[in-house]
């Protein structure tokens, strides 16, 4: 970040040379869309097709809470981005084809929804990016994958899985050329567009933590009072997994301690077995939160008009693509790519977003993983068996 915002105020000519770097770099993300959305989606599907059948009503009621929660998520952060408007002054080149621009005016109605969302094919589909149709052909083949008989169904799961594993790993080489194409980024913007960009960075970042904390205080707190979960000894039993979920900024290093923590508080061990994993792809409450102000940011950078019927369809792409993506480092910023790339809006967002990802990260992390924890003393509660949550009898 210093190297490139000080090259583009010193040396603009050379910074703008740069800027092939940072395509180099959106380009490697934007070629891990497909593959990461298609085997996470199928892993989280039809990895718990036993789960479902065994403890239907625990995940039925499951799936319906992590819905009302990440939806309300996804609202929180589109009204905050909306009053806040943390892009307005960026002013980046928002050049979408005719090709996005009538697809992104066609979304705007249920019909254009539902013609887009199947494919004619899924090769054509994977070649262009179209997120949407990757989802469907994804959720429909995991479904089908359920129906076939062991120990058929077993190998293609276990492929999946390793090709998921295989895309992660994928996912970590592309950040090790992150620096470079962070620096290129910034410098190429501050070359064009002066300092003066580096304010929209900033009130980015204020954007989101002033969201995530609204989230807490306007849907978490009231969830908890609600299933009445002890507040106080439910934040002294999140307080650990938390910490090691800020300082990583990812959710999976917290995932031991995370369950650990809710069985001595007095969830069952059924109940924390399943949802809290199943949250780990289903619940990301700070993801979503973050992929709307993002999106929203992205929009406002490139000065693209946004209503709010686009925003709604945004919002409901949103919670499809989100979904099966895995609580690593910088995951989300595929997740974003493709939601981009579906509207028309301008990628380059991305690499300037990176440049202040990592304050970002370690924030919405922290909220997926308490907002997980608390997910499963609800339904501890719904199930009628949380009468020993934080010793109370």
């Amino acid at each position: 970040m210093v190297v490139g915002v000080l090259l583009g105020w010193a040396l603009p000519g050379v910074a703008i040379t740069l800027e092939p770097l940072s395509t180099v770099f959106l380009r490697m993300i934007k070629s891990l869309i497909v593959p990461l959305v298609f085997f996470t989606l199928v892993v989280g599907v039809a990895g718990h097709g036993d789960d479902l059948r065994r403890i239907g009503r625990l995940a039925l009621r499951s799936f319906i809470y992590f819905e009302v929660v990440t939806t309300l998520a996804l609202v929180v952060g589109l009204v905050v981005a909306n009053l806040a408007r943390p892009g307005a002054g960026v002013a980046l080149a928002a050049a979408p084809t005719d090709e996005a621009a009538t697809l992104a005016s066609n979304m705007t109605t249920v019909g254009g929804v539902l013609e887009h969302l199947v494919p004619q094919s899924i090769v054509d589909a994977a070649a262009h990016n179209e997120v949407l149709q990757v989802v469907f052909w994804a959720v429909l083949f995991a479904v089908a994958l359920t129906r076939v008989r062991e120990p058929l169904r077993g190998r293609v799961l276990e492929g999946a899985e390793a090709l998921a594993e295989v895309t992660f790993r994928m996912v970590d080489l592309v950040m090790w050329f992150a620096p470079i194409g962070i620096a290129a980024a910034l410098a190429a913007t501050v070359a064009h567009h002066g300092l003066g960009v580096l304010g929209g960075l900033g009130r980015l970042v204020l954007t989101l933590y002033g969201a995530l904390v609204l989230f807490g205080v306007a849907v978490l707190v009231p969830v908890a009072l609600l299933a009445r979960v002890p507040l106080g000894g439910f934040l002294r039993a999140v307080r650990e997994p938390a910490a090691i979920a800020f300082s990583t900024s990812t959710s999976e290093a917290a995932l031991p301690r995370a369950i650990e923590a809710m069985e001595r508080f007095g969830v069952p061990k059924r109940i924390v077995a399943f949802v809290i994993p199943a949250g780990y792809s289903f619940n990301l409450d700070g993801s979503t939160l973050y992929l709307a102000v993002a999106a929203l940011f992205a929009a406002q950078a490139g000065g693209i008009a946004f209503p709010i019927g686009r925003q709604v369809v945004m919002m409901l792409t949103l919670m499809l693509t989100s979904k099966g993506v895995a609580g690593v480092p910088r995951a989300g910023l595929v997740v974003l790519s493709s939601a981009l790339v579906t509207f028309g809006l301008p990628g380059q967002a991305v690499a300037l977003i990176l440049g202040v990802d990592a304050f970002m990260d370690m924030a919405r992390t922290t909220v997926n993983v308490v907002g997980n924890c608390l997910a499963s003393a609800v339904l501890a509660r719904w199930e009628g068996e949380g009468s020993a949550l934080g010793g109370s009898h």
